[in-house]
């Protein structure tokens, strides 16, 4: 390892602070979840409302920026193309970015909200299925990602076609400027949020594979079997890791999408086909429709804590992990333009997720409506039970929950693995090729941290992580757009084909005058 790298005070910082998070967790978890319980609670209630004004504002600026003229500079060279190919980076963004969150939501979300209504309506009706798939949808479409794209966009800007540092200070510079205390304070909040963002993630996933396990072979509910899968995944992504971002990550990434794709057909063809594109179709109308008024919902006159507990997590959660999920989508969308970017990771994993719920979510529903399957019940008592109470009413009921299994791993890993690098990037001065010794102390590092929030509070300790990490971090995303304004406008969009024809043919023409 490069001495000078650890003299980084942003590797010193943030792996110290993420450090004595996990030791404090270990020795005192009790008092630890207490703590961070009443933080949940001071967050949510008084700056609610600022991450959806944020989120919504964030998702305006990038449909303009792609569709205007702007939209045709690419994220490199005039002359770069995409390094991967169309499913390849598919595979790494959907992989990356929700892939775990999202087997694991798939069926809990639109249950959870079937069983206890978003608007008061009465639970386990026809209206209450309407409403589930609804907000489910939007919860997992634009708005979501729409803060990983800003990240990633300002972030592959400056790394691609500035030549700049990959760093979020780096993006910030035109507002913040470029003192050395500003610029490693940004960096190492960044990593910080990034940390507990994943570790949120890995948890979820975490439980989510010991209720598989628990499901198909007994293996109880228990934090030491817990501690044992995150030991297992630890041991794969470092392996992966090692073998660097074209080989582990884009294989893993192909494996996920075509693992996802496998489960996902077979529960549409086994499961109620007709029902679920009927599903499909209306709650797609409802988002769109309901776009604006979900975006902006909070309830100050009724003193509801629904949306806090749902929209607001969702929106911290995303923010927690943008830091890493941006850097990581700048990273593997070199040479594609604004528009390409913009559009592709705002519409297509979004449509994946979208899909993937309809067709499971869709699935429960119709069962619960239809046949009295009781599933809605069963995830209240235990959400990670709910991908497997859906496949406990399909046939290859064990195959299928065997499958579930491996591809909650595989994602976890590609997790790890991509967050890993990153990581090591954000704190080796935004190295494209950064040490390995960084990659596994992070990995240690998160892996610990997921654990800890494990050990202090489950689920509950989990969503607290995210969403106090990512205040801090939403008031830098709102000024990312202000320095990504002042950057884009001295910008000279390339000439289309079609202009350029034209220019050619008028200098063909003039030429030919001049020989006359």
């Amino acid at each position: 390892m490069n001495k000078e790298l650890l003299k980084n005070p942003v590797f010193i910082v943030s792996a110290a602070v993420i450090l004595i998070l996990v030791i404090l967790g270990a020795v005192t978890p009790v008092k630890f979840g207490e703590v961070a319980g009443r933080l949940f609670s001071f967050t949510t209630l008084n700056f609610g409302w600022f991450y959806l004004l944020a989120v919504f504002i964030i998702t305006l600026f990038l449909i303009v920026i792609a569709l205007s003229k702007f939209g045709r500079i690419r994220l490199g060279t005039d002359d770069d193309r995409p390094e991967f190919p169309f499913f390849t980076w598919i595979g790494m963004l959907f992989s990356a970015g929700f892939g775990a969150g999202l087997v694991f939501w798939g069926v809990a979300e639109p249950m959870s909200h079937f069983f206890t209504s978003p608007m008061g309506n009465e639970a386990l009706t026809p209206e209450a299925a309407r409403i589930a798939m609804g907000y489910s949808f939007f919860h997992w479409g634009v708005s979501q990602w729409s803060v990983f794209a800003i990240v990633g966009l300002v972030i592959g800007f400056l790394q691609f076609r500035k030549k700049k540092p990959g760093l979020v200070s780096t993006a910030l510079e035109p507002v913040l400027g470029n003192r050395p205390l500003v610029k490693n304070s940004i960096d190492s909040l960044a990593v910080i949020a990034t940390v507990m963002g994943i570790a949120t993630s890995l948890g979820l996933g975490v439980l989510q594979m010991n209720g598989g396990l628990n499901a198909v072979f007994g293996i109880d509910n228990a934090f030491p079997v817990q501690l044992g899968i995150i030991a297992v995944m630890f041991a794969a992504y470092t392996l992966s890791s090692s073998t660097g971002l074209k080989k582990g990550i884009a294989y893993l990434s192909n494996l996920n999408l075509g693992l996802a794709l496998i489960l996902m057909v077979f529960v549409f063809i086994a499961g109620p086909t007709v029902f679920i594109m009927e599903t499909f179709t209306l709650a797609l109308g409802d988002y769109i429709t309901n776009f604006v008024p979900y975006s902006l919902r909070l309830e100050p006159y009724a003193n509801g804590q629904w949306v806090q507990g749902w929209t607001i997590f969702y929106w911290a959660w995303a923010i927690a992990w943008s830091p890493f999920v941006g850097a990581f989508v700048a990273r593997v969308s070199r040479g594609r333009t604004i528009r390409e970017f913009v559009m592709g990771v705002l519409v297509i994993p979004p449509a994946i997720a979208c899909l993937w719920i309809a067709v499971f979510g869709g699935t429960s529903l119709w069962y619960d409506l239809n046949q009295g399957a009781g599933i809605a019940e069963a995830v209240n008592n235990d959400l990670t039970s709910a991908l497997f109470q859906t496949f406990g009413v399909l046939p290859l009921t064990t195959i299928m929950s065997i499958l579930a299994i491996l591809l909650i791993f595989t994602f976890l890993v590609t997790s790890a693995d991509s967050a890993t690098y990153i990581l090591a990037s954000m704190t080796s001065f935004g190295s494209l090729n950064p040490p390995t010794a960084f990659k596994i102390v992070w990995g240690v590092l998160m892996s610990a941290i997921a654990a800890v929030l494990l050990y202090a509070g489950g689920l509950q300790a989990l969503q607290t992580a995210s969403l106090i990490s990512a205040l801090p971090f939403t008031v830098l995303l709102v000024l990312m757009l202000w320095s990504f304004t002042k950057i884009i406008r001295k910008e000279s969009p390339p000439i289309r084909e079609s202009e350029l024809q034209r220019f050619k043919r008028l200098d063909q023409e003039m030429k030919k005058q001049r020989n006359k």
